[in-house]
């Protein structure tokens, strides 16, 4: 705790600026502007509908389109960074140069944290992943702390964070880019394009993700797809243990899928887990998302407890999340699926050919890698949001493409969509909102358009 108290005591003589609101930084403002520490918010937005609560506590603010200016010529000793500001850009460049310190919320929870830290990375699965890890650990008994990309923001609650407990971390390739610390325990689920249109190029986003990795001791533990092959080309740079999963093949040292069983191989000796059919949410992704989680946290929970989750567990919102079914078609909600490889995985967990609403805003990334599967498993794919041409293009360009196989209707938005879905839907049909992009042409967040869906069909009649 002196190593706690220390870090708010040197604080308290600084000049400290908050890059954004947001889930990562509102309830950390206000434990500074409690413990007195001189806090600026800086946001692009004219207005934010915390201000009035933050200022009352003692915030400042600089606000609109002249809001990192001060920061770039190094008026803040400390600028704290959301994930969504690049590392990398302009800005921080400068007030890096300049001699401020640029951290984060996770970068100081990692350095204070007192107990072990799991945390997970992953083109695709993380969020899952992570919150099967966190299940895990309390069915142990362990009070968990989860948090970083999902849920909340941890340093806020770090005077209450003990040594016995457990913190269960989802890490981004944004967060990760500058982090100089990793979890005790790290789980990489793959790696594929993404984030481009914000990376500089492929390399780089590797390079973030292998953050997780590159300051582990020789006490830790990571845990590899041996499926994803950029993933498991970061095993040299394993320091400490070393684990695989694989749903292939068998691994000397992790969690592979044996037939239909989730087993452990610890050199040579071979312990079954669960069926795979037991496991209560669908789909082979999650059956990889368990095989990750078993491995990260083997030796650590036990297999009845393994097994009492994976039996129980309902899944995480906006993930194949199933909405209702109205007139024998069923409704999934998969908002999360922001990447072509998340769609492959929602069209490979159904057998039969789905109703697809797809389409928002372009990371930069091809959609060729689904456009087959696409063919072969959808029977309307319905586009709206500002990739609809694009996802078009390379569904009509595949070699399995015929006119009308898959038909595809363009539309102006969610409403549309879910009303031509409705419309062209018969009893028996499986209707998945699964956009293959990030949502920032249309909404805030994925889960802001997960939501407006889900309002969207429970209101069909």
């Amino acid at each position: 705790m002196d190593k706690i108290q220390n870090f708010f005591n040197m604080l308290s003589t600084k000049k400290v600026a908050f890059i954004g609101v947001g889930v990562s930084h509102t309830d950390l403002i206000k434990l500074f502007c409690r413990k007195g520490i001189d806090c600026t918010v800086c946001d692009k937005r004219e207005s934010l509908a915390e201000e009035a609560e933050l200022s009352a506590l003692g915030a400042k603010f600089i606000l609109g389109e002249t809001y990192l200016e001060k920061i770039s010529q190094g008026y803040f000793d400390v600028v704290f960074r959301t994930p969504g500001m690049y590392y990398n850009s302009e800005a921080l460049t400068s007030a890096r140069r300049m001699g401020s310190v640029v951290t984060s919320e996770i970068e100081c929870f990692f350095e204070l944290c007192p107990c072990p830290i799991y945390g997970i990375t992953g083109s695709d699965g993380k969020t899952t992943t992570t919150t099967i890890t966190a299940e895990f650990l309390a069915a142990q008994g362990r009070t968990v702390h989860k948090g970083g990309n999902i849920g909340k923001a941890l340093l806020p609650i770090i005077e209450d964070v003990r040594p016995e407990d457990a913190a269960v971390v989802e890490l981004s390739s944004f967060q990760l880019i500058s982090m100089r610390s990793s979890p005790d325990r790290a789980a990489i689920t793959n790696i594929t394009p993404n984030h481009l249109n914000v990376h500089k190029d492929m390399q780089e986003y590797i390079d973030a993700k292998a953050n997780i990795l590159l300051h582990q001791s020789a006490f830790s533990k990571a845990v590899l797809s041996a499926d994803n092959q950029t993933a498991a080309d970061l095993a040299p740079l394993a320091r400490g243990g070393l684990a695989f999963f694989s749903r292939f093949s068998p691994v000397e040292n992790g969690a592979y899928l044996d037939g239909k069983t989730l087993v452990y191989n610890d050199h040579g000796k071979i312990t079954p887990i669960i069926d795979m059919d037991e496991i209560r949410i669908p789909g082979m992704h999650n059956v990889e998302n368990y095989l990750t989680a078993i491995a990260l946290t083997w030796g650590d929970v036990s297999i009845e407890n393994i097994r009492r989750v994976a039996r129980s567990f309902e899944g995480v919102e906006h993930r194949i999340e199933f909405v209702r079914e109205l007139n024998g078609v069923r409704y999934y909600n998969n908002s999360i699926a922001s990447s072509p490889t998340r769609v492959i995985a929602c069209l490979n967990t159904f057998d039969i050919k789905q109703i697809m609403i797809m389409g928002g805003s372009d990371k930069g990334v091809s959609f060729d890698p689904m456009a087959e599967l696409v063919c072969e498993k959808v029977k309307l794919l319905i586009l709206m949001g500002q990739t609809k041409e694009k996802i078009r293009d390379a569904i009509m360009r595949a070699a399995n493409y015929k006119e009308g196989a898959p038909e595809i209707i363009i539309v102006k938005d969610m409403a549309e969509a879910v009303k031509t879905a409705h419309d062209h839907a018969r009893s028996g049909d499986i209707v998945s909102l699964s956009p293959a992009c990030a949502s920032f042409d249309m909404y805030r967040m994925f889960e802001e358009r997960g939501k407006h869906f889900k309002q969207l069909v429970n209101e069909l009649r």
